[in-house]
């Protein structure tokens, strides 16, 4: 982890304000495309070019199972899990038909499912089957975080070998919404019933137990908020660990990254937190319907392109966001300027 960090420069800002220059003499009033532009020169500034290119573009979905779905705080079983592999395996999930549509190449990495995956073409990276319950333990040994983290690392490299200029990261992992909402409490201080949601749709008894189990967790592991990764390993999970080191990578080879929803949102937190550079590399796809999703952006100053009513995970609403990228990288390599379409612009009017 630590020598991919080493790689990791701050964006580009004059190429971001090159390309802000330049967007105000295409044929347009200035400004007029509101967000479309700001996103244009972000990407600009990720890339160090001023036409940047983002296709085509890459699924990374990281599966991992976690202990304290022992502790009731899902709607469903923790099998469901190595399920949900199976149905990305064949090609039937959301994530299967979203990223079809956008003509993404999408991978499947096993980082810590519980039972053993069978289905044809699922990365095998297991670091262990699924975490501690972090009720009881720590989630994870530190060295079993760090090389979830590498998993992640390893997974944008395989995908930049094959050409890929875009990254979207999803996840998959029964009741990993109560560790991203540990992780969130701890890591921004607020408090954990503000944070925690209905994850895949437990009922308002359920939500309560959620919550007790998180703040029981988050005493009994006294992670400090100043150390991420002992967060991360404490109360985190396999493939949160692997999201945040796929985001590191991803910064390193100055990838534009979209980040997804709630657990996306707080393995991007994360990352930034153990390299504040990564934050320029990322593109926020959606606003959750989780609570916690809010305060995450929140700490990252962040502000999603999409607000769809969303909380499936996968990376779905990172795909979906994915065409307003295209849009704004086409917008500012295909647009005429005032001068070669020989239109007066507002200063010659």
């Amino acid at each position: 982890m630590h020598a991919i960090i080493d790689h990791i420069q701050s964006v580009d800002l004059h190429a971001g304000e090159e390309a802000r220059r330049y967007l105000d003499t295409l044929t347009k009033p200035p400004g007029s495309l509101g967000a479309l532009e700001e996103l244009a020169a972000q990407l600009c500034a990720i890339t160090g070019e001023l036409k940047p290119s983002i296709t085509p573009p890459a699924v990374i979905v990281f599966a991992a199972d976690h202990g304290v779905a022992a502790e009731g705080v899902s709607a469903f079983p923790q099998a469901v899990t190595a399920q949900m592999v199976a149905n990305f395996a064949q090609g039937g999930a959301a994530i299967n038909v979203f990223a079809r549509q956008i003509g993404a190449r999408i991978e499947v990495v096993d980082v810590g499912v519980a039972s053993d995956i069978t289905a044809a073409g699922v990365v095998n990276a297991k670091v262990c089957r699924g975490t501690a319950n972090m009720v009881v333990a720590d989630a994870m040994q530190p060295e079993q975080a760090l090389e979830a983290v590498n998993v992640g690392v390893a997974a944008v490299e395989r995908a930049k070998k094959v050409g890929a200029k875009c990254i979207m990261v999803g996840e998959m992992g029964i009741a990993n919404t109560t560790a991203s909402s540990a992780m969130l409490a701890v890591l921004t201080g607020e408090s954990v019933a503000s944070l925690a949601g209905v994850g895949t749709g437990i009922h308002q008894q359920q939500l309560t137990h959620k919550v007790a189990v998180i703040e029981r967790a988050i005493a009994a592991r006294n992670a400090g908020p100043q150390a991420p990764l002992e967060v991360l390993a404490k109360l985190g999970g396999l493939e949160i660990a692997a999201m945040t080191g796929a985001y590191l990578a991803a910064a390193a080879h100055r990838l534009p990254t979209i980040v997804d929803g709630f657990i996306a949102t707080v393995a991007a937190l994360t990352a930034c937190r153990i390299c504040p550079a990564v934050r320029g590399y990322l593109i926020f796809g959606h606003r959750s319907q989780e609570p916690g999703h809010e305060v995450a952006l929140r700490a990252l100053d962040a502000k999603p392109l999409l607000d769809l009513g969303m909380r499936l995970g996968e990376g779905s609403g990172a795909v979906l966001a994915y065409p307003l990228l295209q849009s704004a990288a086409a917008m500012i390599a295909e647009m005429a300027t005032f001068d070669s379409a020989g239109v007066s612009d507002k200063a010659r009017a």
